[in-house]
């Protein structure tokens, strides 16, 4: 399958940055602040791709779902806020292909958006900081609206930035939230099948494409350049 986009949006975590080693280091630190045990970087994987809160909320349940005291949060909170500022970019990465593919697209003159559930404060420092920022016509970040992928909103906010209608664009992701977001937006969707999506397969999302490496993203878009 070959798409035609006029304008492009990438998710973050898991699509364009390995960030989850970043993430580690302030889960640690907020779990020690409340005596409570670190998991492992393997199953922080599986919980990324939701937001910072509901990443801690994760690592306090041990789970993917659960009930957390709103006291417990409030001491976890700040103290992965401020863990988080101090190790963003530290260890995070863009994937292979990345940094090349992106500049590619842009000098085809296509308007991109970066769509994440990440909030806005670290988003953008991390995009400057990995030297993906100057990509992007909008960043979209969690806390931009009120709501997050899977709602069709980040989406729709972004196609109008980029000035596009929605059914023109195209989204590139690595969770079902993805792919979701992009089904209730009205767009097609793209799934990397080397990122975040709570150990399952992408594919199992029903994603109109799938790709191993982001740079063979390029085969499938036909651009006028």
């Amino acid at each position: 399958m070959r798409f035609q986009p006029q304008a492009l949006f990438f998710d973050l975590d898991g699509t364009l940055l390995e960030s989850a080693p970043d993430l580690l280091l302030a889960v640690e630190a907020a779990m020690h602040a409340i005596d409570h045990p670190v998991p492992d970087l393997e199953r922080l994987r599986h919980w990324v791709g939701n937001g910072t809160e509901k990443l801690v909320q994760r690592a306090i349940t041990g789970s993917m779902e659960g009930e957390v005291d709103p006291a417990l949060m409030a001491r976890a909170m700040p103290v992965f806020n401020q863990a988080y500022a101090e190790a963003l970019g530290k260890a995070s990465h863009p994937f292979p292909g990345v940094v090349e593919t992106l500049r590619a697209l842009r000098q085809t003159g296509l308007p991109m958006a970066c769509i994440t559930n990440k909030p806005q404060d670290f988003t953008v420092p991390l995009l400057r900081d990995q030297g993906l920022l100057d990509n992007f016509t909008v960043v979209v970040g969690g806390d931009v609206l009120p709501q997050k992928k899977p709602h069709p909103a980040p989406l729709l906010h972004g196609a109008q930035a980029c000035g596009q209608p929605i059914e023109h664009c195209l989204m590139v992701g690595d969770s079902q939230h993805d792919v979701q977001a992009a089904r209730n937006a009205g767009c097609p969707v793209v799934a990397v099948t080397y990122g975040y999506n709570h150990g399952d397969d992408i594919r199992d999302a029903g994603p109109d494409a799938v790709i191993d490496r982001f740079e063979q993203l390029l085969p499938l878009l036909e651009i006028n350049a």
